[in-house]
């Protein structure tokens, strides 16, 4: 994994829709850094895990959730030996999983979409699932996910910039009543360059703040 210079704060702008006829702005996930790591077989439920350990003793607990049946998030080179830029790593991963599972499950309201956003990014995260949920839609296919980047902001150690890239070359949408699947639009380009800032929250959760796309960055 990449490091990169620390990037300056924002809020609340949800990701460019990841797949198909919807048009950019999606969600989080990352361009070949050699090997690549599936993050779950297709369908399958992480247990609720323990979280960044805080000062007082303890750790937080993780919400379980399920990605769509049929959709897999391929995390490539997701790792970094720096423990503070691995717990960015872990819980924005988890960010974009849990907006895909909402996807999934068609509900905007989902508690552990929430978990992961602070205030500021909830409404516009929302936004983005209904632009699927609307539409009768789901998700499908492979979305790797890879050339993640992690900078800290400030010297407080409690902001924090991620920024990876998706393919979407094998991912569609499909439509739940019909079963029809759409990819992007012959000339679409299939890349989305993710910049997206966390706050590290009073319970040790990196939670999205603000999220930004651009298609084609890649």
């Amino acid at each position: 994994m990449r490091r990169r210079s620390a990037a300056g704060e924002g809020h609340g702008r949800q990701r460019s829709a990841p797949v198909a006829a919807l048009v950019a702005t999606a969600a989080l996930a990352l361009t070949g850094c050699g090997g690549g790591e599936r993050a779950e077989p297709d369908g399958a439920e992480l247990s609720a895990s323990a979280g960044t350990e805080e000062a007082g003793g303890g750790a937080v607990k993780r919400p379980a959730f399920r990605l769509p049946r049929g959709f897999s998030l391929e995390l490539r080179e997701w790792r970094s030996e720096d423990p503070r830029e691995q717990a960015v790593l872990d819980d924005g991963r988890e960010q974009v999983r849990a907006g895909y599972a909402a996807i999934g499950a068609a509900d905007p309201d989902a508690a552990y979409f929430a978990f992961y956003n602070t205030r500021a990014a909830l409404a516009s995260g929302k936004e983005w699932v209904r632009s699927y949920t609307g539409k009768k839609v789901t998700v499908g296919g492979a979305l790797p996910v890879y050339d993640a980047e992690v900078g800290f902001v400030g010297e407080g150690g409690r902001l924090a910039s991620l920024v990876y890239c998706t393919d979407e070359s094998a991912a569609y949408t499909e439509n739940r009543e019909t079963g029809k699947r759409v990819g992007n639009p012959e000339g679409t380009a299939p890349t989305v360059r993710y910049a997206t800032t966390l706050r590290k929250s009073a319970d040790g959760v990196w939670r999205t703040d603000d999220v930004r796309s651009e298609r084609g960055a890649c």
